[in-house]
Parts: C-alpha cells; structure tokens; sequence
C-alpha cells in the first residue's frame, strides 16, 4: 500500500468511530431503533483522491468485496450494498463495474469531482454510459477537503469547506451533470444526492430564473464557449429528476424544503451513520425526529423509509442502449 497517500484527516475520524468498524458496536447501536436497517456505501475520501490509478482500482476491489460479504453474512442488517469505483481508468472502471454486479452492487457511488476534474469531463462520459446502461442508481457523495474560501488565504477555516463546502460540492456537481446534457444523453439516468441534494431546493428560484430566460445575460460573447448548448427541457426540470436523501441532521425545516422541491416520492431515509459523536445513533435519532415533526401522512413516512429507496434498487428499467 506505499502507493496510498497520506489521509490524516479522514483517519483522525475513522479511529474514533468504533462503529465504523466494530460489528458488535454497530449492531449494539442499530438495535436501539426499531426494523433499522442498513445499504451499505463506501466511505470517504474516495480512492482516486488517496492512491495511484492502479492502486485506486485494487482499494474498490477491496471495498466492494468486503461489502459483499458483510451483505451475505448479515442479510438482515444490511439488505444491499453500493458499490464503488476508482475513475482513473476507463477499462478497469468498466470491469469494476460489471464485476461489482455480479456481486449483487444495487448502485454505485460516485464522488463530486474525480482528483479536482468535473464529473462532466469527456474522459468519464464511457464511464457514465457504461453506469447508465446497468440500470444501476448513482449514489453521489460531495468531497472537499479544507481548500480555501479566499484566495488570499491557504486554508480554510473553523471547518467551512465541511459545512457549507460539501452542499457547494453536491450542487455545482449536478449542475455540471444537468448542463452537460448528461440526462439528454440518457434520461432514465437515476441519481440520488446527499444531503438532499445540498443548495438545490433551497436555491430554486434562482435555477429556474438564471438559468431560464436569463441564461446568457451575464457571460460576454468572448466567453460564450462557457455556456450550455440547448436542452431538451427547461433547467429546473432536471434537478427535480434527482432523488434526495433524508441526511441534513434532524433540521425539520430543510427536510421540508427538500420534500418540496423532489416530492415526497424521489426523497430516501438516510441519516450518514456513523459520523456523530455518539457513532451514528444521534444522527438517526434527530432525522427520525425531523420526520416526526413535520407529522407526514403515515403513507409518506413508509415511501421515504422503504418503498422509494426499493424502487431505487429493482428498478422496473430497460436500458437505451
């Protein structure tokens, strides 16, 4: 593993967290909320950001392996698992992806940007098509590390690039996908965001006005090559083809805002367990909180936490190929 980098942030977290990688610690927590189950997903940071191409394939191997196994051993704690690829190559992505199928891989998870290039880039378009004709739901996951917020400045501070710099991530992520006519290219694409799809709803009304009648208005002729060429639908038609998942911290109001603006049939229970100070208990307490406060019909309540997310997994799909 000489080829792996260094990631002292991330491992600073993961020691702490015993439920992380203690089964027993994890059951012991599970075991407090009633019919709790779990899909597993990788963790972060992702493989291209802490290892070579060659390594970052033999990391995803390991991790979908793995998460296999914890799969057959433990059906009942964890129905599925989502699968993970390193993106730095084009054939060993592709074959990652069929091998993670055979597997039983329900998805696959990618981050916001592969080493700092978009997720639009041309070098991955073989990669989205390969995903896209699976059938497969991505699961997309924001990365930032602690980049600064000023350019006058080497790092961020008081932990800003987490707060407000992973929902920047998610959403200049599916912007990018959105405007690049991923879902022109292929429209049954399902990809479902977390933290509710981080400033989208909260942002609609600028997507639909900027990027509506106005798109354009504000970039010179001299810089047209920046723009989108036209879409098949109206901007904000897309972004409401994402799904969105419950993970905002038990903020009831947010969790309202999200339901809003995908509709209560594209949002799925997500709370990101382990990573609380209590090893993850506190996170599905205060989302299982948020649910209630907002008193949602028990109908809504049961597709947030069950039905959408199985609609996810067995999808009734047949790939454009």
């Amino acid at each position: 593993m000489q080829k792996v980098a260094s990631a002292s942030g991330p491992l600073k977290r993961w020691l702490t967290l015993k439920s992380l990688y203690d089964l027993d610690e994890r059951f012991r927590i599970m075991d407090q909320f009633e019919n709790y189950a779990q899909v597993l997903t990788p963790s972060m940071p992702a493989f291209d950001e802490i290892a070579d191409a060659e390594e970052a394939a033999s990391l995803s191997t390991l991790m979908n392996d793995a998460l296999a196994d914890l799969v057959h051993q433990y059906p009942r704690r964890f129905p599925y698992f989502v699968a993970g690829i390193s993106m730095g190559n084009e054939t060993v992505a592709h074959q990652e992806i069929d091998r993670a199928i055979s597997l039983g891989a329900v998805g696959f998870q990618l981050p916001s940007h592969v080493q700092g290039m978009a997720l639009d880039h041309p070098r991955f378009q073989a990669i989205w098509d390969a995903i896209a004709a699976t059938g497969r739901t991505v699961w997309l996951h924001p990365i930032r590390g602690p980049v600064p917020d000023y350019p006058t400045e080497a790092k961020s501070k008081f932990e800003i690039w987490w707060c407000f710099g992973w929902p920047y991530e998610s959403s200049v992520a599916m912007a990018r996908l959105v405007l690049s006519g991923l879902f022109d290219r292929h429209p049954h694409l399902r990809v479902l965001t977390h933290h509710m799809g981080g400033m989208i709803p909260f942002f609609a009304g600028r997507i639909e006005q900027g990027w509506g009648l106005e798109m354009g208005s504000r970039t010179p002729p001299s810089d047209a090559d920046l723009l989108p060429r036209p879409l098949r639908k109206p901007v904000v038609e897309y972004f409401k083809n994402f799904y969105g998942d419950t993970s905002l911290s038990g903020s009831a109001g947010a969790l309202r805002c999200g339901l809003d603006f995908f509709g209560t049939d594209q949002v799925v229970f997500a709370t990101d367990f382990p990573f609380d100070a209590e090893g993850g208990s506190y996170l599905v307490r205060e989302t299982l909180r948020s649910l209630d406060d907002l008193v949602l019909p028990d109908d809504d309540v049961l597709a947030i936490g069950q039905k959408n997310l199985a609609g996810l997994i067995v999808p009734n799909f047949t790939p454009r190929l």
